[in-house]
């Protein structure tokens, strides 16, 4: 246990002394809020809740993709 607090305590304090890391790591989680929520938001819809009306045919449908197009 006394190895994972070192462990914690010198990423903690790694973090806390930062200069320019830290606005290398904004712009990380920057771009992976772009990536995740706005990308997905307009350009993957999603087409299984929109072509099929419960989960037994969208489960039906991913089984006959999966097993027709290897």
């Amino acid at each position: 246990m006394d190895t994972l607090k070192k462990i914690a305590y010198f990423y903690i304090d790694g973090f806390r002394n930062m200069t320019v890391g830290r606005s290398l790591w904004l712009i990380v989680i920057i771009k992976f809020f772009i990536m995740f929520a706005i990308l997905k938001l307009f350009f993957f819809p999603d087409l299984l809740a929109t072509q099929y009306d419960n989960d037994a045919d969208r489960a039906q449908h991913v089984r006959n993709e999966l097993l027709n197009n290897r």
